[in-house]
C-alpha cells in the first residue's frame, strides 16, 4: 500500500510504500488519533525502515494501493 502523509507546517507529505493491507494502516491510524490524548502513528515501510509520526502534527492520511511503475517503451494496455 501506498501511504501519503501530510504533515503541519510542513510544505512536503510524507509517503510510505508499506506492505501492511490498508485495513491494517487505517487501524494503525485510528489507534494513534483514538483516546484523550493522541499518540505517535508508527509505520513501517516494505524496507523494513519505521517511521514516527507524532499524531497531533498529522493534517492528512491518504491509503492507497502501490503504482507499478513500467519502465521502458512498449504498447500499454
Amino acid at each position: 500500500m501506498e501511504v501519503k502523509i501530510g504533515v503541519s507546517d510542513s510544505q512536503r507529505e510524507l509517503n510510505v510504500n508499506s506492505a501492511q493491507s490498508s485495513e491494517e494502516v487505517e487501524a494503525l491510524v485510528a489507534a494513534a488519533f483514538g483516546g484523550d490524548s493522541p499518540g505517535v502513528l508508527a509505520l513501517t515501510d516494505d524496507k523494513g525502515r519505521k517511521f514516527l509520526i507524532q499524531a497531533s502534527k498529522v493534517a492528512y492520511v491518504e491509503i492507497g494501493p502501490s503504482d507499478i511503475r513500467k519502465v521502458g517503451f512498449g504498447p500499454t494496455a
